[in-house]
């Protein structure tokens, strides 16, 4: 049968490139879409086609020998089934999160330096991990329910800015920035823990380690991955970063202006310099960290966010209208571009791995 593959994002492009690797038996006709809108026209040289022209070009021969690969979202996917089984497609299979997960472990280790923390030996001490998972009054429900591990403790962000509660812990507590949660997301929870939990007397031990995920998006760890940090020195555990065709950059323009790329290169002009003359190459290769979720030891989480943090604030001034002003979430989908561009340029000196991320719907 021959495979298409539902969506044209980063993980449709992951799964194709992965496929396309490691099962050379299976040919891919192209990838599907339910409306054109922002996509791209083609992805790895096969077209993109819309979902309703498409099967209705289609006899039902045809049909019988098509398989779909919903790689996409999995909150998307039920509705998507019900598109497919309506225009007589009725091979298809949901591409979860812990399957493209394991899909994206098998190719990286094969083909990439994006190592795998699963590939890593066994290791006998398990380490002290604190993750906090970023809640919003406002997130929707989750409709199934998951024993969360003992190491992930939910804060609230954007605390101030509402009455309920959804977490203990709230993003307004100690010293914040949780009024400014529009623009920066899940990132008002990094800055939490930077400076109310990075930044204590207490001395840094080898096997502590901080971390940031959503309510919807954990780094998907078992606890032999967790026995595996320490005792393989792990520094930083990322999710497996997407690609994106041609490269980062034109993926970003879709979310950002070209003010707020100026107001970014300026800011990391003036702050750090050294991370200003890499900035182009980074953005100019196909792979991004995506979500802002990560897990790292504590001094590195640390030095990560006494970078990060300076640079937005400064891109808060630059912008037009400046970040006081405007209700979008620029200053978040910047916290992925620049985390991609520090551990990217770091990976030499720090050891970095990395994990599915799961999708809990």
């Amino acid at each position: 049968m021959n495979l298409v593959i539902y969506g044209a994002q980063g993980t449709a492009l992951g799964a194709y490139q992965a496929i396309h690797n490691l099962y050379l038996f299976r040919k891919i006709e192209c990838f599907l879409v339910t409306e054109r809108g922002n996509n791209a026209e083609s992805l790895a040289g096969l077209p993109v086609l819309e979902l309703d022209p498409y099967a209705d070009g289609l006899s039902e021969e045809e049909k019988n020998n098509v398989e779909i690969l919903i790689a996409t979202p999995e909150n998307v996917m039920q509705e998507i089934e019900k598109s497919l089984d309506e225009k007589g497609l009725r091979c298809h299979v949901r591409l979860t999160s812990s399957r493209f997960a394991n899909l994206q472990s098998f190719y990286f280790v094969r083909n990439t330096g994006f190592l795998p923390l699963s590939a890593l030996p066994d290791g006998y001490h398990k380490a002290d991990v604190q993750v906090y998972m970023a809640k919003f009054y406002k997130d929707r429900p989750l409709t199934s329910q998951y024993n969360m591990p003992d190491w992930i403790t939910p804060i609230q962000v954007g605390a101030v800015l509402c009455s309920e509660r959804v977490a203990d812990i709230l993003d307004s507590d100690g010293e914040n920035i949780s009024v400014k949660n529009v623009n920066y997301s899940e990132l008002t929870a990094l800055y939490w823990i930077w400076k109310n939990r990075l930044n204590g007397q207490r001395a840094v031990t080898a096997d502590e380690y901080y971390g940031l995920c959503h309510y919807r998006r954990i780094l998907d760890l078992s606890d032999d991955d967790i026995r595996r940090l320490a005792d393989n020195d792990v520094d930083v555990v990322m999710p497996f970063p997407l690609p994106y065709e041609p490269n980062i950059e034109e993926h970003h323009k879709r979310y950002l202006k070209e003010q707020d790329w100026n107001a970014l290169l300026q800011s990391l002009e003036e702050l750090p310099p050294e991370y200003a003359s890499r900035f182009s190459d980074v953005l100019t290769q196909k792979y991004l960290y995506n979500y802002n979720i990560l897990i790292a030891r504590k001094q590195v989480l640390n030095d990560y966010c006494s970078w990060l943090f300076p640079i937005l604030e400064r891109v808060e001034e630059l912008s037009i209208p400046k970040g006081s002003e405007r209700k979008d979430r620029y200053i978040g989908y910047m916290g992925e571009t620049l985390s991609t561009l520090y551990f990217m340029v770091n990976s030499g000196r720090l050891n970095i791995v990395h994990a599915g991320c799961r999708f809990l719907s």
